[in-house]
């Protein structure tokens, strides 16, 4: 296991995370705490069409209740 020191940790904590190992920082040699990655399973990637031939949508979808919305507003004369 790596071990660095705090200057180290604090200008490099990014490129010792990334490697996903565990390491040590140390304060004047002497070791004062371990970082762990977590073991969780990365939530699962959705994907584009997940719901495809679940459900139908009307071809009239763009012009439904076309008629009620003008009445409401009083746009049909």
């Amino acid at each position: 296991m790596q071990t660095v020191n705090i200057h180290e940790a604090k200008t490099h904590l990014s490129k010792l995370i990334a490697k996903g190992e565990p390491f040590i920082i140390a304060k004047s040699g002497k070791p004062l705490y371990k970082a762990v990655p977590i073991e969780e399973p990365a939530p699962a990637m959705r994907r584009m069409g997940g719901l495809e031939g679940m459900f139908t949508i009307p071809d009239d979808f763009d012009t439904m209740f076309q008629k009620e919305i003008e009445d409401m507003f009083g746009l049909r004369e």
